[in-house]
């Protein structure tokens, strides 16, 4: 479904992606791990488009390498951000409407907005301005918006930063059911390893923008180079 080929990004002297290659299947839950400054967000940013690069980047048997940000959301691949990107002067119906708008169909589809809404269980905030959502509201308000855009691919980046125990357990539970109800491929960058191995497999590990490992959540936790470089501070996180 997506396909990466030997993915390299450098900015001048910094090689932030450093010869990538990886393959998401439909329907997987694949997931990326790595230490703070790995290049996660940054492969995000080549995949949806916002940087030039070396390599290519397939998506759906299509070469979307160097494709601009609003196509290659029309051709079916959203994202959300790890610090929540918001239109505040918006409230939660209006920001969902406007992801339905720029969907892949072309096509506004209102009932399907409210669906998104409900689903993401915003309905008793839908008249709310954004900024006045905590911080778990953002970030199902960015889910929200970007699943009302109809996508096959959903990338969300690192969707449990700064929530507690509770509101990790229901963006778990979320992330979930996008794959598992609504059949959505979900790339998923994530610090807490523990909910990345019961939501991913595979998980890809990359460190200085290099691949150290790809495999099962058993594969990468019990591997010595992720333990050492990744898995030393953060495996009981």
């Amino acid at each position: 479904m997506l396909k990466v080929k030997n993915v390299t990004k450098k900015f001048g002297e910094l090689t932030a992606v450093n010869d990538l290659s990886f393959d998401v299947s439909k329907g997987q839950v694949f997931g990326i791990a790595g230490p703070n400054g790995a290049g996660k967000s940054t492969l995000y940013n080549l995949i949806t488009g916002f940087y030039k690069f070396d390599g290519t980047i397939e998506f759906d048997g299509k070469n979307i390498s160097g494709l601009p940000t609003h196509k290659i959301a029309r051709l079916g691949i959203s994202r959300t951000f790890q610090i929540p990107q918001i239109f505040e002067s918006m409230t939660v119906q209006e920001s969902v409407n406007l992801g339905c708008r720029f969907g892949n169909t072309g096509k506004y589809d209102p009932g399907y907005s409210d669906k998104m809404i409900s689903f993401a269980s915003l309905e008793k905030v839908r008249g709310n301005k954004t900024d006045q959502l905590n911080l778990l509201g953002k970030k199902r308000l960015m889910i929200a918006a970007a699943m009302a855009t109809k996508p096959k691919i959903l990338m969300v980046d690192e969707p449990m930063a700064g929530l507690n125990a509770l509101e990790i357990k229901q963006m778990t539970s979320l992330i979930k059911r996008i794959n598992q109800d609504v059949n959505i491929t979900v790339i998923i960058i994530e610090h807490f390893m523990k909910v990345l191995t019961e939501l991913a497999n595979p998980i890809l590990v990359i460190e200085n923008g290099t691949e150290i490992c790809i495999g099962s959540p058993k594969e990468i936790t019990s591997n010595p180079e992720v333990i050492a470089c990744y898995l030393g501070d953060s495996h009981d996180a």
